[in-house]
């Protein structure tokens, strides 16, 4: 289901009104994992049985680890996260052993390629790892805090936590020791109307129109399609992909944060205008923040981080980026994506730690350094429209060769035109942080803005189509 589908507003206007009715408040919990689970079984109804599978590993485990009369408490939560990638590795990783390690037309190899991939399993298996090492490490919060002593409540809150509708399906990935202790009676007076009203107009204007406008400009980054556009068509079909997945999934976190305030509860900021970055740590630091932030906690730090030496540093670096690029996709691609964004932190990290590079800083140099994340960031995108190894080295091969062809000047303006609004939205955060005078003035007059984009979404949003995430 969509967010911006008419079903889904059906929903949620129904969910909204029945949970702020004062004699069903003590019920709000209910209410709100029943409509996720018709969010989710609306596309996939035979997958609700796996959430729900996987939703009582993760309640039973981290309920006997708080409570149960178990020696090892270690091995018992081991066993859980265990079970969690046990079921991520089946349905997303199957048809990658099948095509890899198998023969495809073999029994095995054939029931294993075609398993289908439940939407939204590798946010919610994340959450209940992050639920069971929360509670077996009590390292952020204590457990009685997150694990209720009636395992019929602690069973409700922890299927609310992993099924809770805006952030099932992409995210963002919640952590147990940020969300639990949110989990309580909420009323209507406590809504953060101005906060949800915002996130919401500016999450659905960078997925309606700008991402699903930009769409049916770069499917022509897919093969055989670019192989004659010019080489500047295909420098600004590289750009607008890169604008387009980044509108396509700030654009449905925006709306998940917003949606959340609706029902008074708040989730962790998930993208911090991340095409302003100097650096790749920078950018990682500002790019799909529930992950980076997950991966940091739960397999950066436990490989032991920057506390064995520089030398192993760098390798939990490369296994962690490798790990997580892998996580995005079941195709080999992906895992070359996270290894080279892997690679590009460990260099980086050397470089810093070795070389004493004196370059004034200033606008230009600034400049500089954003461009160039900026574009390597974006080539690598390309790993995600184009998972075939064999099409990304056509793609580079087209790029310079077809110098001479002629410029689509046509299709070339209007991705500009539509990439524009990410880049302004990158600006006004630059002059919210530096330039506070000018970005006052702004302000005043924000209500302009926002009543523009509601404008534009209603008179200008491109043809429905699903979150880029929702394959992942």
């Amino acid at each position: 289901m969509l967010f911006n589908s008419f079903i889904f507003i059906a929903l949620l206007l129904v969910t909204f009104g029945v949970y702020y009715i004062p004699k069903l408040r003590k019920h709000q919990i209910l209410i709100l994992v029943t409509a996720s689970l018709i969010f989710y079984s609306y596309d996939q109804f035979h997958f609700v049985l796996l959430l729900l599978s996987s939703a009582t590993i993760n309640i039973l485990t981290s309920y006997y680890v708080v409570y149960g009369n178990v020696k090892n408490k270690k091995a018992l939560a081991l066993s859980g996260v265990i079970a969690n990638l046990c079921i991520l590795a089946f349905f997303k990783y199957s048809p990658l052993i099948s095509i890899t390690f198998l023969d495809p037309a073999s029994s095995i190899g054939n029931f294993l390629l075609y398993i289908p991939l439940p939407i939204g399993i590798s946010f919610f298996t994340f959450e209940g790892i992050s639920l069971l090492i929360d509670v077996w490490k009590e390292k952020y919060i204590d457990n009685k805090k997150i694990v209720d002593k009636s395992l019929a409540k602690h069973a409700q809150h922890t299927l609310f936590f992993i099924s809770f509708f805006p952030h099932l399906i992409a995210g963002p990935i919640l952590k147990a020791h940020d969300f639990f202790p949110q989990i309580k009676q909420k009323y209507f007076k406590d809504i953060q109307w101005e906060a949800a009203f915002k996130n919401l107009i500016t999450g659905y204007f960078l997925k309606m129109v700008v991402a699903d406008n930009l769409k049916d400009f770069t499917i022509y980054l897919e093969y055989p399609h670019f192989g004659n556009a010019s080489t500047l068509t295909l420098l600004i079909l590289i750009i607008g992909y890169s604008f387009q997945i980044f509108s396509d999934f700030a654009g449905y976190s925006l709306i998940a944060i917003g949606l959340a305030k609706l029902f008074v509860y708040n989730f962790n900021i998930n993208f911090c205008f991340p095409y302003i970055s100097t650096s790749f740590k920078e950018f990682w630091k500002r790019w799909h923040i529930s992950l980076s932030t997950f991966l940091m906690e739960y397999l950066y730090f436990p490989l032991g981080g920057n506390r064995k030496g520089k030398a192993h540093t760098y390798i939990n670096l490369i296994i962690t980026m490798s790990l997580g690029g892998l996580w995005h996709g079941a195709a080999w691609s992906y895992a070359l994506w996270g290894l080279l964004h892997g690679l590009l932190l460990a260099i980086e990290r050397f470089i810093t730690n070795n070389f004493k590079i004196n370059i004034k800083p200033n606008i230009v140099t600034k400049a500089i350094k954003i461009g160039f994340v900026f574009f390597i960031v974006s080539c690598m995108w390309l790993f995600f429209k184009l998972p075939e190894f064999t099409h990304i080295i056509s793609l580079a091969q087209a790029f310079i060769n077809n110098i001479g062809e002629e410029n689509n000047l046509e299709f070339i303006s209007y991705i500009m035109v539509y990439s524009s609004p990410v880049v302004l939205y990158h600006i006004f955060y630059l002059l919210k942080e530096h330039k506070p005078f000018i970005w006052s003035k702004i302000q005043k007059i924000e209500y302009v803005f926002y009543a523009t984009l509601l404008f534009l979404i209603i008179t200008n949003s491109g043809t429905m189509k699903s979150f880029i995430y929702f394959q992942f």
